[in-house]
């Protein structure tokens, strides 16, 4: 049996194989830094799969020791395999070589341990211990196989777990271990030196197990195993360590270097926000609140750190290539880093012939196919840009006001539009510190526009009016984002109607300037006009428009409702849910990578100074802005599709509708799309969670369970603990709601809202990041208005990012938008111990269909030519809700998880 656990092997050398799956020297305290070094950045990617990761054995032990006659012992092979790292293959034996080869030439190289599911007479475990010995690399599938052999006693029982001890002085990646009588343990971890950490790491087999069905002989093991995970809350955390515990996000200022990069605190009463992972670096000298900050990766959980092993691990490499070798390449070479694009066509050759860099990093041009172009190992390189697909399709698409409302329903940030409900339109902010809160959008501007369609208070009745508010959000942030150099803000809303087509037209758009020391408030309405200074003015007005919802498409819709707020359900669920719990068992696949990326990041994203504050209009606040959405708008129990939706007013509760719910707009392609994918989630966690908890009570009396959303309530999200909004955990449908939503928000709403981010953003001027002007018509002198009215043009080429700005957003939005050759695409295939389920494989098959099914709508509804949101002359099909995808930027595809 074990033969076919191994596809083909070649003999080595048994005392000193040629290469040793060694990492190599990492004695920092930070995050495996080797694996973004040069010599790791040139190695060439394959898109080959690894059958290891892909296919993997399924089978669960149920079959207790073989009894032999006349003997008291049953022998066990077993089979261990190892993922090669990639420090390992250029490294050879590396450090520590001399050590671990010894431990090879004794055949000592681990010791394993089996533990019975029964305990003995006297209550004690049951073990069976026996050294691993080094076998073979197997070429076919790039893992390295050692070998052992148990003696079982005949009544030792089922075999429930299996403890390791790394006889290495690096940490190795368990990828399983296959004992010969089809028990498997599904490892996929790290496995620290025992020089490093003491402690036995223990695995469990595929089955899982609710806390009240733990087999007597592994009750100790399933809790110290959590206990290993949760630490003690004190030191500054190791590279090796797989410790799992909740902090501020004090670490994005950086005051040690100058006071003007000190930042406030997210996390608490003056700023709400969600917990990060502790990394325990000391506290600032000058800011006794801030920590510390590296230049290396900060520290993630060892198991979520999966650099050194995995291909899919390519979204982060090349992110940290674009931080760390292309924007300082475009640093060096565009000294004016006020310098805007003087003409459109000096945008366009960023795709037709790109921008010479010194050379970087000889590996960029692997990582980084798309973008650095010609021999990188010359003079110098050429970053030169794809044309965007919205710009491929049609040139002047960014500038027409139809396309401007489509995307609201099918482009990046379907997540802001909301219908009104309410007039006149009102802000809820003191009247006294902002001025009047009465909207300048009246009735008499509405009905104009509507040009006799319908009166104001029909179209309220009829649900035909819908906006984008941005005012209450942005508002208090005008007057101090415009004390910061090259940079202007304003309080928005932009107002739309839904025509008989079923398409949004654009009706005005209302900019507002808070009262200051020396002026008082200052608003304007711009509407679509017929004469060319009105037209150029509602142009320019957009542009805001669009650059306040790139914003908070960024800080909100991606960032925070999908990076920030999962951290937290990642730590809870390591510290509190088994490794044979099935709950953690369906989560964890949407949990793999997220806290690297959310690592880096806070390493070179969202920090001070970073590519967030230095090309985003906000500038420094624009954390602080996310704080505050988070505070005044964040919501756990309106994170599912559907209840977003209705939340919005973008669709009411219907029990004979499809879905439960009938949309506003009909042709919403982000929703129509969506809730098909929100509904196979949904039954396939149905189906999961009814198997494992038939009966209500199961759910409350889970003591892991109930410790796990506890912990995400009161402390993951702990200044919103006290909200009524918490759903309880009680019943099966509490759970399936809770965990469909969970799942939901780490694939289907991360990939709406992040995969098209080239596509709709790359062309900058669709979607501008930076105003850096205010309004032609804002208190102009007689010479800024001269100007204007001379060459409007040049007024909106100002008003766009610089040029180091928008290169900075481009490189990025390329890398953001990339699969990596080995995604993990939602139902692409099944864990071990799904599989291990008959019933539960069953469904998985299912689900599997389901998704199948949704590629098949999608296609056929981007063809229809009734659905004008999504089938037209020169638009972009809307595919990013469809589940399967190849490498690279292809504007569709949803991974399990948030992965870059």
């Amino acid at each position: 049996m074990l033969n076919t656990q191994i596809n083909r092997t070649y003999t080595l050398s048994k005392l000193l194989p040629l290469h040793k799956p060694f990492v190599t020297g990492d004695y920092t305290t930070h995050s495996s830094s080797c694996a973004y070094s040069p010599a790791i950045l040139r190695q060439p990617t394959t898109t080959k799969k690894s059958n290891a990761t892909r296919t993997r054995s399924t089978s669960v032990g149920k079959i207790k020791a073989i009894n032999i006659p006349f003997l008291n012992k049953t022998n066990v092979k077993g089979v261990i395999t190892i993922q090669p790292t990639v420090s390992s293959a250029i490294a050879g034996v590396g450090i520590g070589g001399v050590v671990d080869g010894i431990s090879d030439l004794l055949g000592m190289s681990f010791l394993l341990e089996l533990v019975s599911n029964d305990l003995d007479p006297n209550g004690k475990q049951k073990t069976v211990k026996a050294y691993a010995r080094y076998d073979a690399l197997d070429f076919d599938i790039n893992v390295y196989t050692y070998k052992c052999d148990f003696d079982v006693p005949e009544d030792f029982g089922e075999i429930g777990a299996i403890l390791v001890e790394n006889e290495y002085s690096k940490k190795m990646f368990f990828k399983k271990i296959v004992l010969n009588n089809d028990i498997i343990f599904t490892c996929e971890s790290w496995v620290a030196s025992k020089h490093d950490n003491p402690e036995k790491r223990i695995f469990f087999t595929d089955k899982s197990y609710l806390p009240s069905e733990t087999p007597e002989g592994l009750k100790s093991l399933r809790e110290k195993d959590m206990e290993s995970l949760r630490g003690n809350g004190q030191g500054e955390r190791k590279s090796s360590d797989r410790i799992y515990d909740y902090d501020v996000y004090n670490d994005l200022g950086d005051p040690d270097q100058s006071l003007s990069l000190a930042r406030p605190v997210l996390g608490g009463n003056d700023h709400p926000y969600p917990r990060r992972c502790r990394t325990g670096r000391p506290m600032s000298t000058k800011d006794p609140l801030s920590e510390t900050r590296t230049l290396l990766p900060f520290y993630v959980p060892s198991d979520e750190d999966f650099s050194e092993i995995k291909k899919a691990n390519f979204g982060a490499r090349a992110l940290y290539s674009v931080l760390h070798a292309v924007v300082p390449a475009l640093d060096a070479i565009i000294t004016d880093k006020d310098k805007g694009f003087p003409l459109f066509r000096t945008i366009d050759m960023l795709y037709d012939e790109g921008v010479n860099v010194p050379p970087p990093d000889n590996g960029l041009k692997t990582i980084l196919p798309r973008l650095v172009k010609g021999a990188v190992d010359t003079v110098d390189a050429v970053i030169q840009f794809e044309t965007p697909e919205t710009i491929d399709h049609d040139t002047f698409s960014w500038f027409r006001d139809e396309e401007f409302c489509r995307q609201m329903l099918a482009g990046l940030n379907p997540y802001s539009i909301q219908l009104v409900t309410e007039w006149p339109l009102m802000s809820k902010l003191d009247p006294q510190v902002y001025g009047p809160p009465e909207s300048a959008i009246t009735t008499e501007i509405v009905e104009q526009e509507i040009k006799g369609l319908m009166t104001l208070e029909q179209a309220l009745a009829k649900k035909k009016l819908f906006m984008l508010d941005y005012n209450d959000l942005l508002l208090p942030y005008v007057n101090k984002t415009r004390e910061l150099n090259g940079t202007t803000l304003y309080g928005s809303r932009t107002l739309m109607f839904l025509t008989p087509t079923g398409t949004l037209r654009p009706l005005a758009i209302e900019l507002t300037r808070p009262p200051s020391d020396d002026k008082p408030q200052w608003k304007h309405v711009y509407t679509p006009t017929w004469d060319a200074t009105g037209s150029w003015l509602w142009k320019m007005a957009k542009a805001h428009v669009l650059s306040h919802d790139s914003a908070y498409h960024q800080f909100v819709s991606h960032w925070l409702r999908t990076h920030c707020v999962m951290e937290p359900y990642i730590i809870a669920t390591n510290r509190h849910l088994s490794q044979m719990h099935p709950i953690r068992r369906l989560l964890l696949p949407h949990f793999r990578y997220t806290m690297q990326i959310n690592s880096l990041a806070r390493l070179a994203l969202i920090n001070a100074g970073g590519i967030i504050e230095s090309t985003f209009s906000p500038g420094k606040y624009s954390m602080q802005i996310c704080s505050d959405a988070y505070d005044q708008q964040w919501r756990f129990d309106h994170e599912s599709l559907p209840a977003d939706l209705i939340s919005r007013g973008m669709a009411f509760e219907d029990p004979n509708s499809p879905h439960g719910v009938k949309l506003t707009i009909e042709d919403y392609p982000y929703a129509n799309d969506g809730l098909l994918l929100w509904d196979a989630i949904k039954q396939w966690v149905t189906s999961y969670v009814n198997h494992y908890y038939p009966k209500a009570n199961l759910v409350e009396s889970d003591v892991e369970l109930t410790q796990w959303w506890d912990e995400i309530r009161t402390v993951g999200h702990g200044d919103k603990k006290d909200e009524p909004w918490w759903p309880q955990l009680k019943t099966q449908e509490d759970l399936i709601r809770i965990v469909s939503t969970i799942m939901w928000v780490g694939s289907g709403h991360h990939s709406a809202v992040n995969f098209g981010q080239y596509d709709f953003a790359g062309y900058f001027p669709n979607r501008p990041t930076m105003a850096r002007t205010k309004m032609p018509n804002e208190d102009p002198t007689e010479e800024e208005w001269q100007s204007f009215i001379n060459r409007p043009e040049d007024a909106l080429l100002k008003c766009f990012p610089s040029q180091i700005q928008a290169i900075k957003v481009m490189s990025l939005l390329d890398v953001l938008s990339s699969h990596s050759p080995d995604e993990e695409y939602i139902g692409g295939y099944i864990e071990p111990a799904w599989a291990a389920e008959p019933t539960i494989k069953a469904a998985f098959e299912e689900f599997r269909v389901s998704l199948e099914k949704l590629e098949e709508i999608i296609d056929s509804r981007n063809v229809d030519p009734k659905l004008r949101n999504r089938s037209g002359a020169g638009l972009v099909p809307y595919q990013l809700l469809k589940p399967f995808s190849g490498p690279g930027v292809t504007g569709r595809g949803v991974p399990n998880s948030i992965s870059i």
